[in-house]
This record gives structure tokens, C-alpha cells and sequence, in this order.
């Protein structure tokens, strides 16, 4: 068991608040404060920052809960093993992924990981949002990029290829663009964020800048937006590659795709030894991936 006083400044973390802590702990917001200046008096430094209406962590504060969350996992841990509870697959399992990938590829694998570990609680949280794996409390997240945020452990999962494409509709009434630089006369789509373009083409690496005709902040937009035959995406595979074999969609300037370094990952926070809940988890993500998107 942690001590009571690191146990609680666990929960004002993830609570966000002292009142909300003391709910969570049966506690009143007086206890709860009294007990953080205690803690913060034994260790010597402030370790949040409290206003009128919020609190905010000192990187003190910030490096202290994340040992204390590791501290905590390898605690449920030693008992689950000193149990003999520790191999049997139990208890929630807290996800979190992409909206659109999740949609398109995680039902059947999240159905046969259900049949297959029916004591596992699974909650699967959609959200284009960055995620913190350390205050969040999420079990495993799927990300997509080139590299993942320090202090996490990655399990690579499949590449993660982008290419340029458009509705037929579209080249129809605006031309084929023959080279990067008719581009230019073209209507591009990204979302906020996603331009300029990191291309990988004949002559290595090349960025392409430019602006969206239509600005949003989803991703899923633009895969529908382009589908509709407005303009020129930069999408993945995992993302289009449907509409791409059944003539939907067709490839732009194919001699060139987005930058080689993004891959799809299974993230988790370090654990001296994973529950056995994200462990055949990773396994069932590695096995329904292992042949990638194209």
C-alpha cells in the first residue's frame, strides 16, 4: 500500500480540484488541503500551484505523480503476482485512439479479444485530442506519427503510408497535376496543422507548403471532402486505401508519398511487468496489423 498522503496527492491530480478529491475520498476540501501542505512541508517544495480556480502542477509536482502512477502500477502488480492473479486477463482495460482509425479497425479486434478474455472490462475512448497516458490513467493508446513523447514504450504496430490522391470527379474537371509544382494550380486539403507536406519523392526529401481550401480540425473531414471531389489530400493508407481499390479515390503524382518515418504504435507508460489485459491486447493489435494497410 503507497502512503496515504502520496495516495491522495495521486487522486488531486487526476481529480483536478481539492473538492473533487475529497469526494472521490469521502474527505472535505479543508482535510484534503491540510494533508497537501503536510506533504508539501515533508518534502520540502510546492508541488502545486493553487488559484481560485485552478490548480496546476509544479514540475515538482509533475515529476513526483509520475513516479508515484509507476509506483502504484508495479504495487497492483506484486499483488496480482503474489496472488496468482497476475496471468489471468481481469478487470478494466482503458483505451484510448483515434477517432477515425479506431472506427475503421478496431471493432473486430476488439470483438475478438472480447470473446476470447470475457473477464476484461474494456472502455475504448475515440478522441483526436493528445491524450496524456500519465494523467489520464489510460491502460494503452494507439498512435500514429514518427515518433512517440518520452517516458513511454512503444510497440510498433505497421507503417503508416501517406499518399496524395483525389476523386476522379475532380481530375476530371481540374487536369492531373504532371509535377509537384502544378500543385500550385490545384485545390489542396489538409487540416489544421497537417500543411505544409513532408514528401519523400525522386530527389529525397521535399516540404510542400500551401493552403487548405476548406480550414477544419478533422481529419475526417478532409478524407470525406476529398471523396466529394473537392481537391487534393495528403492521406494515409490505413485511411483510404478502400476507396482507393474501389475506384473512389485515385493516387496524384505517385512518385512521390508522404515523409517514411510515421507508423501506427501501442503506447503504455513503463511497467516492470504489463497486466496480462494489455499484454494479449498488444498481441491481438500486432496480429490484425501485421500485414499493414496497402
Amino acid at each position: 500500500m503507497m502512503d496515504p498522503d502520496y495516495d491522495l496527492f495521486v487522486t488531486i491530480c487526476e481529480a483536478q480540484s481539492l473538492s473533487a478529491a475529497g469526494r472521490r475520498r469521502h474527505l472535505s476540501p479543508a482535510s484534503v488541503s491540510k494533508r497537501l501542505h503536510r506533504l508539501e512541508e515533508r518534502l520540502g517544495v510546492r508541488l502545486i500551484h493553487r488559484t481560485t480556480r485552478r490548480l496546476s502542477l509544479t514540475a515538482r509536482g509533475e515529476g513526483l505523480y509520475r513516479d508515484l502512477v509507476t509506483i502504484r502500477a508495479s504495487l497492483k502488480e506484486a499483488e496480482e503476482r503474489a496472488s496468482g492473479r497476475g496471468n489471468a486477463p481481469v478487470g478494466p482495460l482503458r483505451i484510448t485512439a483515434p477517432t477515425s482509425f479506431g472506427r475503421l479497425y478496431l471493432p473486430p479486434v476488439i470483438a475478438e479479444f472480447s470473446q476470447s478474455c470475457p473477464e476484461v472490462e474494456i472502455d475504448l475512448n475515440l478522441s483526436d485530442s493528445f491524450i496524456d497516458l500519465f494523467s489520464e490513467r489510460f491502460d494503452l493508446a494507439i498512435r500514429i506519427g514518427s515518433r512517440m513523447e518520452g517516458g513511454l514504450v512503444a510497440h510498433h504496430l505497421a507503417e503508416s503510408r501517406r499518399v496524395l490522391c483525389a476523386a476522379p470527379a475532380y481530375l476530371a474537371h481540374h487536369g492531373e497535376p504532371a509535377t509537384l509544382a502544378d500543385l500550385a494550380g490545384h485545390y489542396l486539403l489538409a487540416a489544421d496543422g497537417q500543411l505544409p507536406w513532408n514528401l519523400a519523392g525522386p530527389q529525397g526529401q521535399v516540404r510542400y507548403g500551401g493552403a487548405s481550401a476548406v480550414a477544419t480540425n478533422s481529419s475526417e473531414m478532409v478524407r470525406e471532402l476529398t471523396l466529394r471531389g473537392l481537391g487534393i489530400s495528403l492521406r494515409s493508407l490505413w485511411d483510404v486505401s478502400r476507396a482507393l481499390a474501389d475506384g473512389g479515390l485515385v493516387r496524384v503524382l505517385p512518385a512521390y508519398e508522404g515523409s517514411h518515418d510515421a507508423a501506427v504504435f501501442a503506447v503504455h507508460t513503463p511497467s516492470p511487468s504489463l497486466p496480462a489485459a494489455v499484454r494479449i491486447m498488444i498481441e491481438h493489435l500486432t496480429r490484425a496489423f501485421a500485414s499493414g494497410f496497402d
